[in-house]
């Protein structure tokens, strides 16, 4: 509890401290600090399902979990992130709230006709980054790689054109996220902690960003492939260690910062030794895979790194150059206390408890627990490394209520580790209710 007041005030001193700088300096550019959201009460459509949703789970979540046969579970878990992400959405309408999310100035839908020529497009993608170039891209497609921006161009070339369909897809491939890290967490860990973990996934605050921005789609392309090189190592699979790295490349190339997925693939082999001296073949498709979607965007002529150091001058450019360091620094981890859930606070606590206490040599139930525990820890940690590192960077001042997305839903776990979980739930439900319910957030 004493962890979650701590991250309750965290909060309380970023609204207070922001909407002071914010008064008197307008150096932030959010209206409601620390969120770019603005004060907006209103319902919507999607009210009425996100409160049976959020009921559901409170009241019944924890048993289901704890019963359902493993294989169901996770179709269940993703069945209600699923319409949990989608009723959090509807609260601002169809339009507002799905269908007009990636058509804003700045987002992927706005640059659809510039990719007729895509081959074209790739070579000549570095020239339009840095405000001033002739053309120069709006933030978010200069902000990222350019398969972000491919992934709405060949949906659009396949016949699912324009935001609602865009919208659609974000919101579907993001809720599978939570699916993703419950197989991790039961390769890894143990099946007893996926389960506890599962409700809090389902339901997770953060559900407000996923649906519908493209953060959402990154971060569950950022979890499967952690998530099948957890399978890799558990499962001694060469096929589950090709589709793992081809998936990691195609991370670091919808956004340049989720290169620190790494540290969290780092813990899982870490954690996979043991099969890497025993099947080190497995290393074998891992690399080259991951080397694939790499390989064909610079034979395509895009040059990853010579965007990504034309990007940080974009960002220091524009309001990234102005946004105060002192504040965002910290301010950053009230949006991920608010995205993740003062439960996930609470479970921070005691992750810091299973990662530092070593189990006893003799073998017993309760002895096991401890390791499964550790090793949990293990791979929260590192999600909360990554995140560490990309706020001390600089270069994730603001807005990170979706940007750390891929990170955040690494920490949800750390729930498993609560007891008295619908107390909690409710804690969880309530937040992201009202968030929904009194914010129109930008994303």
């Amino acid at each position: 509890m004493c962890a979650a007041v701590t991250a309750a005030l965290l909060v309380l001193a970023a609204v207070l401290v922001g909407r002071h700088i914010q008064d008197t300096r307008h150096t932030l550019f959010v209206h409601w600090p620390p969120l770019f959201a603005d004060w907006d009460p209103h319902l919507g459509p999607g009210t009425p399902a996100a409160v049976l949703v959020a009921v559901a789970v409170v009241a019944y979540g924890p048993a289901v979990a704890a019963r359902l046969p493993w294989r169901t579970l996770l179709v269940a878990a993703w069945g209600t992130a699923l319409a949990w992400t989608w009723s959090l959405a509807l609260v601002d309408g169809w339009r507002r709230g799905v269908a007009g999310r990636l058509t804003t100035t700045n987002e992927y839908l706005t640059v659809i006709g510039r990719f007729h020529d895509i081959p074209a497009a790739l070579r000549d993608f570095t020239h339009h980054i840095v405000s001033g170039t002739p053309a120069p891209w709006p933030a978010h497609i200069a902000g990222h790689p350019p398969a972000a921006t491919l992934t709405f161009v060949l949906l659009d070339r396949i016949g699912l054109r324009g935001g609602g369909w865009a919208g659609a897809w974000c919101v579907t491939v993001g809720s599978t996220a939570c699916v993703a890290v419950l197989v991790t967490v039961r390769a890894l860990a143990d099946e007893r902690l996926a389960r506890r973990a599962a409700p809090f996934l389902a339901l997770a605050p953060a559900a407000v960003w996923v649906g519908a921005s493209a953060d959402g789609y990154f971060a569950a392309v950022a979890a499967w492939a952690v998530a099948l090189l957890a399978v890799a190592l558990t499962r001694r699979s060469l096929a589950a260690a090709g589709g793992s790295g081809l998936l990691y490349g195609l991370t670091c190339y919808l956004s340049y910062g989720l290169v620190l997925v790494a540290l969290i693939g780092a813990a899982v082999l870490l954690l996979g030794r043991r099969a890497l001296r025993e099947r080190p073949l497995l290393l074998l498709p891992l690399l080259g895979a991951t080397a694939v979607v790499p390989a064909v965007f610079t034979l395509a002529g895009f040059d990853w790194w010579e965007a990504y150091h034309l990007l940080v001058k974009r960002y220091y450019q524009g309001v990234g150059g102005i946004r105060p360091y002192g504040y965002w620094v910290w301010a950053n981890l009230a949006c991920t206390v608010i995205i993740t859930g003062l439960a996930t606070a609470a479970g921070l606590r005691r992750t810091a408890t299973a990662l530092l206490r070593r189990p006893r040599p003799a073998p017993s139930p309760h002895d096991t627990d401890r390791t499964a525990d550790a090793r949990l820890a293990l791979v929260v940690s590192a999600a909360l490394l990554a995140l560490l590192i990309a706020d001390l960077s600089g270069m994730s001042k603001a807005e990170t209520e979706r940007i750390w997305l891929p990170f955040a839903l690494w920490l949800l776990p750390a729930c498993a580790f609560l007891s008295r979980p619908r107390a909690w739930l409710t804690a969880q439900a309530l937040l992201a209710l009202l968030l929904n319910h009194l914010l129109f957030t930008g994303w």
